[in-house]
């Protein structure tokens, strides 16, 4: 363990804490939406929680430990947004089979090592203009957020270009402490009503049927991996993190099978939050910025224990500080991939493609953008090899 405690520093664990910050805070609501439609009590609501925090802390921790990269996981925001919407009328424990269904596909598809070889298919331009379609409207949230919350936001922004000046290695931290500051003195911040208490996990035997977990757990499964694995995917290779996807996907369906009867409904590789872990505010030194994945699964363990007190903690800062946070936390990496994806021109039309149709927001047969981003980019440039091929 020499090595890892000799290459820890502040910027990387704090880029891990703001990744579980984020990522807790912006969609945890979207959990707690997908725990009612399956028909969650308050306790199994804990178990969730719970759940998903011990399996992305276990996959983030251990995962980046053994590839010495920022693997960061998450669990599937478009997934739980699913589920909200199609598990009406399913009991609890026939909805617990979909989620272990979904993980047993996952599982195969990285057993298989389908996954790896997919991804290698798609040209890095191609990629990262994916991942700034996906990453553009964080960007652009900074300065929506002057609407709700114009002096705080401000002052982090400008708190951020200080520090780029002065600190640029600490930029992110002192803009998340400026954002905590402000938040602490305005007249409505109450940390009174926040539950003290530990989460227990519940579990529930599952119970099968058929028609549900095809109508929901394919695509569930669909929906993980074309929103949320694909864009991960393309966040390790715009930072030059060659980690073997499919053993990566693996786990995560291996995560998903074992903790789904708690209420770990699906996990994945993250996009957002990874970009964070990913970048030069994490560290300038690539091959350190592990310590930011490892700090992100100590973070999300700790927060899965806590269960509603973190919820609680998190619900106590506005959205439009969270959203200011994430949009400036990124800013390098959007930069930095709109320089990859653009800088070539041979990929350039087809990356325009490839970025436009992700930024959209289009959805097809239930498929997210980013998919069809891909997808639409990859037709432009074999429509332009064989022109030229002609």
């Amino acid at each position: 363990m020499r090595n890892v405690f000799s290459d820890i520093s502040l910027s990387a664990v704090v880029a891990g804490f703001v990744a579980v910050l984020i990522g807790f805070a912006s969609s945890v609501a979207i959990v707690f939406q997908a725990a009612d439609a399956a028909g969650a009590t308050d306790a199994m609501k804990v178990s969730w929680i719970m759940a998903l925090g011990i399996g992305m802390g276990a996959t983030c921790f251990f995962l980046s430990l053994w590839y010495k990269a920022p693997v960061i996981t998450a669990w599937s925001t478009p997934g739980a947004a699913l589920l909200a919407t199609s598990l009406n009328g399913a009991s609890y424990a026939e909805s617990i089979a979909v989620f272990i269904f979904a993980g047993a596909l996952a599982l195969i598809l990285g057993v298989s090592g389908l996954f790896d070889r997919l991804m290698r298919w798609i040209p890095l331009p191609i990629a990262c203009a994916m991942l700034v379609g996906v990453l553009f409207n964080f960007g652009i949230a900074i300065f929506t957020s002057l609407e709700a919350s114009p002096v705080v936001v401000l002052v982090m922004l400008l708190a951020y270009l200080i520090s780029k000046v002065i600190l640029p290695r600490y930029a992110v931290i002192v803009v998340l402490m400026a954002g905590v500051i402000m938040v602490l003195f305005q007249p409505h911040t109450n940390f009174a009503d926040i539950p003290l208490s530990i989460g227990a996990l519940e579990w529930v035997t599952p119970e099968w049927n058929t028609s549900l977990i095809l109508g929901v757990g394919v695509p569930l499964f669909i929906v993980t991996l074309t929103s949320q694995n694909i864009p991960g995917v393309a966040v390790m290779r715009a930072s030059n993190y060659e980690t073997p996807v499919s053993n990566i996907i693996s786990w995560t369906g291996v995560s998903t099978v074992l903790l789904a009867p708690f209420g770990g409904f699906a996990f994945n590789l993250a996009a957002i939050t990874a970009a964070i872990c990913s970048g030069n505010e994490c560290h300038r030194d690539p091959s350190k910025r592990y310590i930011a994945g490892l700090s992100a699964g100590v973070f999300y363990a700790i927060a899965g224990f806590a269960g509603a007190t973190v919820v609680g903690l998190f619900s106590v800062f506005p959205a439009s500080m969270i959203a200011a946070l994430a949009g400036i936390a990124l800013l390098g990496t959007i930069g930095a991939n709109l320089k990859a994806a653009f800088d070539d021109e041979r990929y350039r039309e087809p990356a325009l493609i490839t970025f436009l149709t992700t930024v959209s927001g289009v959805s097809f047969f239930g498929v997210a953008s980013a998919f069809w981003g891909i997808c639409f980019g990859l037709l432009v440039l074999m429509i332009q090899t064989i022109k030229k091929a002609s």
